[in-house]
C-alpha cells in the first residue's frame, strides 16, 4: 500500500518561504515511470498543478506562473519530495496536496495539508 503524508507549518507569514514535505512509503521516488507532483486547491480558485518530479527522465516540472518562486527537490534517502515557495502572499493560502502516478494513470493522494499566510 502507497501512502503519501505532507507535512510542514500550517501558518506562514508575508513574505516567508513555505516549505513542505511529502514523505512516500510502500513505494520509492526513484522507481521509474513515477511522476511526483504537487498540487493545491481551494473553493475559490480550484484545483491548480504546482509542480513535479519525473523519476522516469529526472526531470523537473514547475507551473510557469510559479516558477519565479517555486521549486521541488528530492532526497532519495528519505524516501520524501519537497516543495519551496518564497515571498508568499495572502494568496499563497491553500490547501497544498501530493500525489503519485504511475505509467498506468493509477494516482495515490495524500490527504492535504492547510496552509495559511498571515501575520
Amino acid at each position: 500500500q502507497v501512502q503519501l503524508r505532507e507535512s510542514g507549518p500550517g501558518l506562514v507569514k508575508p513574505s516567508q518561504t513555505l516549505s513542505l514535505i511529502c514523505s512516500v512509503s510502500g513505494d520509492s521516488i526513484t522507481t521509474k515511470n513515477r511522476v511526483w507532483t504537487w498540487v493545491r486547491q481551494s473553493p475559490g480558485k480550484g484545483l491548480e498543478w504546482m509542480g513535479g518530479i519525473s523519476s522516469h527522465d529526472g526531470k523537473t516540472y514547475v507551473s510557469p506562473s510559479l516558477k519565479p518562486r517555486m521549486s521541488i527537490s528530492k532526497d532519495s534517502t528519505k524516501n520524501q519530495f519537497s516543495l519551496q515557495l518564497v515571498s508568499v502572499t495572502a494568496d499563497d493560502t491553500d490547501v497544498y496536496l501530493c500525489y503519485k502516478k504511475d505509467v498506468g494513470g493509477t494516482c495515490e493522494w495524500g490527504q492535504g495539508i492547510r496552509v495559511t499566510v498571515s501575520s
